[in-house]
This record gives structure tokens, C-alpha cells and sequence, in this order.
């Protein structure tokens, strides 16, 4: 969408180098529970999942020769500067968008590429450096969201216009206390202060040589690059539509600019980004019609669910047995427990869901049959006290008939975000029916419906089946009556007799505390133990 704004901000040259789950009970359940891989190695996307708005061959003015090192033009739409901006215009013109609409679209769809990649955790640190255009625009519009989103951004934004879109971003991200910063305060090597960098200086209308200070802040990004022959981690670049500096359409010709390691193109690829290397090339600017993808011949990725950015092309092939993380906790420390497990795993829980972990109440549970093979699936905790854990299931599916062959399992859960698991291993039960009938008729209705659907792991010769049986029970129940709950479907609780709780720690020396139950004077107690990472 640099193809967004760029006109309705004309710079000139001179100046601007022209430029949530189900709540979990406590209680009882005796009640409701209310570095860089070139394009050309990465494979197409699936066919099925790009817009086909024309067929046959290509738009000739799109198209270009076959080139060595390059993704296959013929899977997606690659625009010149002139088709660019011609699509501005039809989108600010007779489809009634807005440049502040479109800008606030292009910054969400740059947020959330850097965070599909880049995790907070490990990349929280970003300076957006923002141009004097709609290009800098976005990066402040991105670094608004990713403050939301729980980055820690700075701003650089040298070249400030009075502009009133331009001054209320700027006002909205002061009100968020985010930091502004100023180049002469920037340090040189920008590797010890960011973990990313977003490139939001010039657009497609760019043109030209660059100028100061702008000039100086794209020699330090191409100077990050050349630190990859040290062992010093650099910072990340993420370039807002065009590697600033770049040409449109011939790219980086004389191989001296960014080597951005994410892309982030707007509306449609330009025909530069045919020589972006990077291992991250994403398309955001969920909002070309389609009459504009019909007249232009658009062929573009479709976007998933409600996400604001798709990736082109498969991610780089990584080496599976260097990835790793060093991980950064609190120390877990026998004297700072609770004594008894299943408060520490409340406490712990609680942390989670303050956190804003999604769906904290998923677990791993782990069974074994009669000829003890294990097996393993996820499944939502829906209750715990000091009585046991207890989920709820078909009692005919693959878990449930596993349990009434060997009544014993394990759950496991990870937090991921707070470097944390439990393992819970313990004797099974089922509840009794009217616990397992208060919580069915706690549930929407169209999930007690589905419960009676779902032969839970049985072989179905199509959803159509599932479906079309769905329809037939919604309309035998629209008049509200009661949902009888299947004989078949009810809840097993788990009765621990082990604990383990697993705080990571850096090199590897985790943290593992185990409780284990012991016989102390003829009553049943938690011992608790340190185990070795």
C-alpha cells in the first residue's frame, strides 16, 4: 500500500530525497462451570490459495522475463510505480477510501508480520525509523500496534511535517509514553540498544539519491549487515513495502542497499521485491476490491481467517538442531513453594490467565491401553481442586476407552511465554453423572448439540455427515427445550499422586520441582524434591 499514500503527501526532492477461553472453576464440580535465502528457493503457495480473478496469461504490463535466483512471477502479481499509484488512485478516488484509512491498514498489516515472526519474547526492542511520507506514516501507525501487541518500540522521525494525520500520529503514540528519538542520539551500532528495525524512510515514489540525514541512517542498516561475520547478534530489519533507497522496479541495481530480512509489501508486490533475498516476504493491505483485482489482473495470495498479512512463498529451511533458547526466569526455589501442589499449580495457573495466555486451560493427556501403547492429545481442563483435574470427553472415543482399559494418565501442561510446564500423573475416575449433567447443560447449546453428533473417534464417511445430523438436532431443539446430555459423554478427574513443576532456565540448568505423596504416620503427605535438569 505504499501504493496507499503516496500521492496525496507529494514530498519534494529536495527536501525529502523526494521521496478467551471458558473460565476454569476452583471448586467442586458440584454446580455449573459457569542469513538470507533467496526467493527461488522457496516453493509457490498452493494454487488454490490465490485470488483467480483472470486466467490464461498474465497481464503483459505485470509480467516480466524469467530471472535466475527469483520467485515464479506467474504466482503472484508484481506492480510497476505506474500501476501503483494508478491503483491509489481508484482506491482514494471512486472507492471512497481515505489516506488515514489505508495508512492505519498498511501500519496494522506491518505489525502484524513483524509479529508473526519476531516474538516479543526475544525481539521486543524496535526503532521505527520513519520518513517524512505516508512510507514513515505507517511505521508510525506499526509501531503504535506493536506496542499493544507488547513490544517495547522507539521512534526516529527526523522529518516531521505539520500535517494533521501526520501530528495526531504522533500525539497518539506521545500519549502512550512511547519514546522518540532524535538521530544525533542514536547510537552508531544500532545492535546493542534494538532487536528490530523497521524501514519505513521512502516508498515506491521514491527517486534519486538520498539525503542527510537520511543518507546516514541507510548506511547504518547496511552496516548491520556486515556485522554477520561476527558472533554478535544484529537487530532485524523489516522494510514497510520497498527497501528504502531501492528502485521500484530495478531493486537494489549496484548491490550496496538494505538486505531488509522481512519484506512487508502493500496492496501487491512492486517488481522490486522480485529481488528481495530475505527468508520473510509478507503482503498486507486487506482491502483491494474486486473490481480493482479484476481490472489490474491481480493474482494475490488470499488472506487467512481474520489475519491482516500472508506470507509469500514457504519460510527458509532452518537447521532443526540449532534451534534453541536460552531461556530468562525467576529462579523456582524449594522455600518459596507452597507446600501443597495444588496450590502452587493455582497460583501458577492464575499467573497464566493474568499473563493473557491463549486457552491456558489446554493440557496434554496422555494415556496407555490394555497393551500399553500411549497415546496423546490436547484437552481443555475444566476444573480442579484439592479433589483431582477433571475434563470432560465422549467415554466410547479413543481417550476414554484407553482410561477404562488402564484408569491411570498424565497431563502436561506449557506456558510457553512464561518458560513454564506441569506434569500431573495420577490414578483416573469418572465423575459422577450429575456433575457430568450440571456442566453438559452449562454448555452453548450448540455445543451439547454437538456432543450428540460426535461419535468421538469413530470413522465418518464425510462432515457433510456431521453437518446435515446438526441441522436436524437444531431444529428438533429450536424451541429451547432441554438437551438430553448422550449416556456416552461425561467427565473424568485425574487424583494426582505426582507433580513436577519446571520453571527454564539459562544453559539448560532448569529448575524441577517434584512433589510425590509419602505415608507420614498413616496419613498421605507431599514431599518435595529437586530434580536434575
Amino acid at each position: 500500500m505504499r501504493s496507499v499514500m503516496r500521492r496525496v503527501t507529494t514530498m519534494t526532492s529536495s527536501f525529502f530525497l523526494q521521496s478467551p477461553p471458558l473460565p476454569i472453576s476452583h471448586k467442586p464440580l458440584l454446580s455449573p462451570i459457569p542469513k538470507q535465502y533467496c526467493l527461488s528457493s522457496f516453493l509457490p503457495l498452493p494454487t488454490q490459495r490465490f485470488l483467480t480473478a483472470t486466467h490464461g496469461s498474465r497481464l503483459q504490463t505485470f509480467s516480466t522475463k524469467s530471472e535466475p535466483n527469483m520467485q515464479d512471477s506467474g504466482s503472484v502479481s508484481y506492480l510497476t510505480q505506474r500501476e501503483a499509484a494508478e491503483i491509489d488512485e481508484t482506491l482514494m478516488g471512486p472507492l471512497g477510501f481515505t489516506v488515514d484509512q489505508l495508512m492505519e491498514l498498511a501500519g496494522l498489516s506491518v505489525a502484524t508480520s513483524i509479529a508473526e515472526v519476531y516474538k516479543p519474547t526475544e525481539y521486543s526492542r524496535v526503532l521505527a525509523i520513519c520518513g517524512p511520507g505516508n512510507n514513515g506514516g505507517d511505521g508510525l501507525v506499526a509501531a503504535r500496534h506493536l506496542h499493544h501487541f507488547g513490544y517495547k518500540p522507539s521512534i526516529c522521525y527526523p522529518k516531521r511535517t505539520d500535517k494533521s494525520l501526520y501530528t495526531g500520529l504522533v500525539t497518539q503514540l506521545e500519549s502512550l509514553s512511547i519514546p522518540f528519538v532524535s538521530v544525533d542520539d542514536l547510537p552508531e551500532d544500532l545492535s546493542k540498544d534494538f532487536d528490530v528495525i523497521i524501514d519505513a524512510i521512502f516508498g515506491f515514489s521514491f527517486h534519486g539519491a538520498p539525503r542527510p540525514p537520511f543518507d546516514d541512517l541507510i548506511r547504518r542498516l547496511v552496516s548491520l549487515q556486515n556485522s554477520e561475520k561476527t558472533l554478535q547478534k544484529h537487530p532485524v530489519i523489516a522494510s514497510v513495502d520497498i527497501p528504502s533507497g531501492w528502485h521500484v522496479e530495478e531493486g537494489d541495481h549496484e548491490g550496496e542497499g538494505i538486505k531488509p530480512d522481512m519484506l512487508v509489501s502493500l496492496t501487491a508486490p512492486k517488481l522490486c521485491a522480485k529481488r528481495f533475498c530475505g527468508p520473510h516476504h509478507f503482503l498486507g493491505g486487506r482491502f483491494v476490491p474486486p473490481q480493482v483485482a479484476e481490472k489490474y489482473k491481480l493474482e494475490l495470495p488470499s488472506y487467512p481467517g481474520t489475519s491482516m498479512c500472508v506470507r509469500i512463498g514457504k519460510p527458509p529451511k532452518v537447521d532443526i538442531s540449532a534451534m534453541r533458547v536460552n531461556y530468562v526466569s525467576p529462579e523456582l526455589l524449594e522455600d518459596q513453594v507452597e507446600s501443597d501442589p495444588t496450590l502452587q499449580f493455582r497460583k501458577w495457573f492464575d499467573e497464566a490467565v493474568a499473563a493473557g495466555l491463549r486457552e491456558t486451560n489446554a493440557m496434554a493427556l496422555s494415556t496407555t491401553n490394555k497393551d500399553r501403547k500411549p497415546s496423546s492429545r490436547m484437552v481443555l481442563l475444566k476444573g480442579f481442586d484439592e479433589n483431582g483435574f477433571v475434563w470432560f470427553t465422549n467415554y466410547e472415543s479413543k481417550k476414554g476407552i484407553d482410561l477404562t482399559e488402564n484408569p491411570c494418565a498424565a497431563l502436561l501442561f506449557y506456558w510457553e511465554s512464561l518458560n513454564r510446564q506441569v506434569r500431573i500423573e495420577g490414578p483416573v475416575e469418572r465423575i459422577s453423572e450429575a456433575e457430568s449433567e450440571n456442566y453438559y447443560h452449562s454448555r452453548p447449546r450448540g455445543s451439547q448439540i454437538g456432543a450428540i453428533v460426535s461419535k468421538q473417534s469413530s470413522v465418518v464417511p464425510g462432515r457433510h455427515v456431521l453437518y446435515d445430523e446438526y441441522e436436524q438436532l437444531t431444529k428438533k431443539y429450536s424451541d429451547g427445550s432441554l438437551i438430553p446430555k448422550p449416556k456416552n459423554w461425561g467427565g473424568f478427574r485425574l487424583k494426582p499422586n505426582l507433580f513436577e513443576f519446571w520453571q527454564g532456565q539459562p544453559s539448560r540448568l532448569h529448575d524441577r520441582l517434584q512433589y510425590s505423596l509419602h505415608d507420614l504416620n498413616g496419613n498421605p503427605a507431599w514431599r518435595i524434591h529437586r530434580l536434575a535438569p
